[in-house]
């Protein structure tokens, strides 16, 4: 968990050498619905930048355990309300 505040920021990192930076997000509506977009970097020296990145917001962040998510019987019924708000398609 970003301790400072909030990062909206969309960006995926595989293995140095593939990276995403774009609006998308990993899910149904912005795949198909929303049309949003990202750019693919293959091989880019910019890829190197974006991991200091990475590690240096995870130097101010915390580690969240199960325990932070545990919202109890009144937690879990509000969420199983949301949710029917909240449809994929």
């Amino acid at each position: 968990e970003y301790t400072p505040g909030f990062i909206h920021a969309k960006s995926y990192l595989c293995d140095d050498h593939i990276g995403v930076v774009g609006t998308i997000n990993m899910d149904y509506r912005s795949l198909y619905l929303h049309f949003e977009c990202g750019t693919l970097i293959y091989n880019a020296p910019v890829l190197h930048k974006i991991r200091h990145d990475y590690e240096s917001v995870f130097l101010q962040c915390r580690l969240v355990s199960e325990e932070d998510c545990r919202h109890g019987f009144w937690g879990g019924l509000v969420s199983c309300i949301l949710r029917i708000f909240a449809p994929l398609f």
